[in-house]
């Protein structure tokens, strides 16, 4: 897989994240499913930062994740 997309959909994931952990909070329950997908994320992001030779600079987020969806539109 490549790293480009493992880190696009863990920062994806982690962002969809957030409503969850956020509605449990709310409603004062554990958010079980909130934890797995940020802990899922935080690991695809951590896996990409390690095995791209270089690693990513933050500038260089936007563009990956932008060249990850024309990837997939075409």
């Amino acid at each position: 897989m490549d790293t480009d997309l493992i880190l696009t959909i863990g920062i994806v994931l982690a962002v969809l994240s957030v409503p969850s952990l956020l509605a449990a909070w709310a409603e004062s329950r554990v958010p079980r499913l909130g934890a797995i997908m940020i802990v899922a994320a935080l690991g695809m992001i951590l896996v990409a930062l390690q095995v791209r030779p270089g690693g990513y600079a933050f500038t260089d987020v936007p563009g990956v994740m932008i060249g990850v969806v024309s990837r997939l539109f075409n």
